[in-house]
């Protein structure tokens, strides 16, 4: 991916990772991702559920998606050298990341969680994120015991050339959460063109 123009969030600036070759490699996987479709975009019909209170700030623990088969721990991620958000290992597949100098997932504001579409030896924990659909639910169990549920409002793909910093990663009144990989088409030079981005706000907690 290239790297995302710097925008503020939380009073902390914010770039996303990188999603290109150098870091990311689909190697010999023959089987492309699944990406969202039109329908699942903000612009189409959904049924918006209330957003609920937000929760005291607590880092997130583990991240759950039910629909896709997600259910994996979630590492803190800072910023490179380079100025982008850090990745996971991408040598461990089922491993999500939380971008940790940001909003904690549950309190106000945007949330971000990212984590790899793929690596060399096949899919990784995002693998189906494009095939999520509004409605669902994600569920991410935090260090305070609670557990944050989200509901999807939308899915969406970016060209990475055309990349809306200030809609994914813009300041936001009620606890939402985004949740990013890699998509919008793969190059074996350049690697994946752009990005997958799940847009949900908090409905509850347990």
């Amino acid at each position: 991916m290239r790297p995302f123009s710097t925008v503020s969030i939380a009073a902390v600036t914010l770039v996303a990772f990188l999603c290109g070759a150098l870091l990311l490699h689909r190697g010999a996987q023959t089987q492309a991702p699944p990406q969202p479709s039109p329908a699942q975009a903000r612009a189409g019909a959904h049924v918006d559920r209330p957003a609920a209170a937000a929760l005291p700030s607590s880092p997130p623990e583990r991240i759950r998606i039910p629909s896709i088969g997600v259910d994996a721990p979630v590492m803190g991620l800072g910023l490179s050298p380079r100025g982008s958000l850090d990745v996971p290992p991408a040598a461990r597949k089922n491993l999500a990341g939380w971008y940790e100098a940001g909003t904690a997932p549950g309190a106000r504001g945007s949330a971000i969680v990212a984590g790899h579409v793929d690596n060399t030896e096949g899919p990784a924990v995002f693998f189906r994120l494009g095939a999520l659909e509004k409605g669902s639910t994600i569920e991410v169990r935090r260090r305070d015991g609670r557990v944050a549920l989200f509901s999807v409002d939308a899915v969406e793909v970016y060209d990475a050339r055309a990349f809306p910093d200030e809609k994914v990663y813009g300041a936001a009144r009620r606890p939402e959460l985004r949740v990013i990989t890699c998509g919008g088409g793969y190059s074996p030079a350049t690697g994946y063109r752009g990005n997958v981005v799940v847009f949900a706000h908090l409905t509850g907690s347990r």
